[in-house]
């Protein structure tokens, strides 16, 4: 047992340092100039409890009412991803409403319902008295441009152009488009976005310009050339297309795709501030939220190693024991097999997870799939586990009663009431842990108007309809963590290893092949314009994918983070599976 003299709070403390300083850094960059950003909530035509961030510029009043743009984000995403667009056309003038969509983020509803908020949005923007209703703008990033064309055919008088960024118009999932409708349109298609047959009907994003559909909408029977505006923007037939070189999630952090889209606004609206295309200064913004995420993970681990100093829980603290004595050939192979089979089970598992149809109880359909994977992987575990327990008859005694690394003669000799007594404390311990960094998330939301952040990862407060769909996914999640870590921890920490190779090993173990997988997928498209099919779910899967690699990656660390310091896998599991459960509620689409 290590004994802790002094409560340790140095990692703690740094963390909620990097919180606040990163916070007020992006808050910094959303404010810059004088613009007012608000929390706002307004209720839809049917009843639907919508949210927004609202950009308000300077000088915006009645007497004096600024243009605006409705900008809203793609599936699966929420209000701040728009945050590039949002912040760079606040800063040339814009009123700015950054909406959640229906099913997403704050916004109350079902997915893909109420156009996607978008009508509602637009009607909530021309109420306001400070915006000028004759000079609105609508940007939508994937099916946020759904929203933004179901807005426009929802209301045809009530905007003057449209910016689409990796979307399209219809028809199945928005009005379809013509070379009149929607209004003055620009869009902003890049050279890899992995929707190109969804969006354009063309393999390959790089083929867009000969795509059918656009050159209907465009009215064309050649191809479009990216870069030429076709039509009137006095008539409102303007038409623009721009391939910047990046993907589909890329547009989010491409200075090339936020500049075309402003500068298409900047062209068909009126009163902006003249500012060139490639004046931005949201880059800082994303920085300043990433700095707050990473403080978050230390804010986490901080809280547990506080937490396990004091001496109410220093029982809890035991030294963890590695289980192999060097990495022999089977230690290697067993490390690829651990990172290998998550990866190798993604596709197969999400697919057939899409039975898992949503309901009241499981009401997000994307995360069902997910949890078919992870369930699927918790199976697999068991025999792994099984095998590991039988090859390590003899283990450390102090491996505590989770039994993860530890021996039957550890087990037998805790009694039964010290072991549930040992148990419940690491529940509270966990629970403390992910409370403070819950805590941290609140604290950034309330004053600096911001997630702890970066790009599409990110952790955010839940809404009040993600508790009971927490509740529902918390117990299965953690049960994938608490069995996959045992596994891990009975398997393959190396006796007398370093830190760096301790943390190196979980790592790989748990997001090494995901990261392969995905820098594979990747070279794919790169290399051919497209990506493998996998039954379907390919494109939209694929960006999924993207966020594993560091959800996973952080997991590893957490669990490894607790292991270290108590020798058992309950900790890291419980911690994980509140923090993943969270991180996926809070940011997919509720679809019941």
């Amino acid at each position: 047992m290590t004994a802790t003299k002094k409560p340790r709070w140095k990692i703690l403390a740094a963390g909620w340092f990097l919180v606040l300083a990163g916070g007020a850094l992006a808050h910094a960059v959303q404010t810059a100039g004088g613009i007012e950003l608000r929390d706002v909530r307004f209720d839809g035509d049917d009843g639907v409890r919508l949210a927004g961030l609202l950009y308000v510029p300077p000088g915006a009043s009645a007497a004096d009412p600024a243009p605006a743009v409705l900008a809203v984000h793609g599936y699966i995403n929420s209000r701040e991803t728009q945050s590039g667009f949002a912040i760079e056309l606040a800063r040339r003038g814009y009123a700015v409403l950054a909406l959640d969509q229906t099913g997403h983020g704050f916004s109350g509803g079902r997915a893909l319902s109420g156009g996607y908020g978008g009508p509602a949005g637009l009607a909530y923007l021309r109420g306001l008295d400070f915006v000028d209703a004759d000079n609105i703008g609508l940007e939508g990033h994937s099916m946020g441009g759904w929203a933004a064309v179901s807005a426009a055919a929802a209301h045809p008088e009530g905007y003057r152009s449209v910016a689409l960024v990796g979307s399209a118009t219809g028809p199945g999932f928005a009005p379809a488009g013509t070379p009149e409708f929607p209004r003055n349109l620009g869009v902003v298609f890049s050279t890899y976005d992995e929707f190109s047959q969804l969006m354009w009907g063309v393999g390959s994003a790089r083929d867009v310009t000969a795509s059918e559909k656009l050159k209907a909408v465009f009215g064309l029977d050649e191809d479009v050339a990216p870069g030429r505006v076709y039509g009137s923007v006095d008539e409102g037939t303007a038409r623009r297309l721009a391939t910047p070189v990046s993907t589909h999630p890329g547009e989010h952090l491409s200075r090339a795709a936020i500049g075309e889209a402003v500068g298409w606004l900047n062209a068909t609206l009126e009163g902006e501030r003249e500012l060139d295309d490639t004046d931005q200064i949201w880059p800082w913004k994303e920085a300043g939220t990433l700095i707050a995420l990473i403080g978050g993970v230390l804010v986490l681990l901080g809280a547990l190693e506080f937490l396990l100093s004091l001496p109410r829980f220093a029982a809890l603290r035991s030294d963890g024991v590695g289980v192999a004595e060097r990495a022999s050939g089977g230690w290697w192979l067993a490390l690829v097999v651990a990172s290998a089979v998550p990866a190798l089970t993604y596709f197969p598992l999400t697919t057939r997870g899409a039975a898992f149809s949503a309901s009241a109880l499981f009401p997000q359909g994307i995360t069902n799939q997910i949890l078919a994977w992870a369930i699927g992987n918790a199976v697999l575990a068991l025999p792994a586990l099984w095998l590991a327990r039988r090859r390590h008859a003899r283990v450390d005694a102090a491996a505590g009663a989770d039994g993860a690394g530890g021996s039957n003669e550890a087990a037998r000799a805790t009694p039964a009431g010290a072991g549930k007594r040992r148990a419940a404390m690491t529940l509270v311990v966990a629970l403390l842990a992910v409370a403070c960094l819950y805590l941290a998330v609140l604290v950034s939301h309330w004053a600096f108007r911001t997630d702890l952040r970066f790009w599409v990862v990110a952790l955010k407060p839940m809404a009040p309809h993600h508790v009971r769909a927490f509740l529902a996914y918390l117990l299965p999640f953690t049960a994938f963590f608490y069995l996959t870590q045992r596994a891990f921890l009975a398997t393959l920490p190396l006796r007398g290893a370093g830190r760096a190779a301790q943390y190196a090993t979980g790592i790989a173990a748990t997001a090494g092949g995901f990261a392969l997988m995905v820098g594979a997928l990747y070279a794919a498209l790169l290399a051919n314009g497209r990506l493998p099919a996998f039954g379907g779910i390919g494109a939209l899967f694929t960006v999924i994918a993207i966020q594993f690699v560091p959800v996973l990656g952080v997991t590893a660390a957490v669990a490894v983070f607790a292991w270290r310091r108590t020798n058992g896998a309950l900790a890291g599991a419980v911690i994980c599976g509140l923090l993943v459960t969270w991180y996926i509620v809070a940011g997919q689409a509720t679809h019941v």
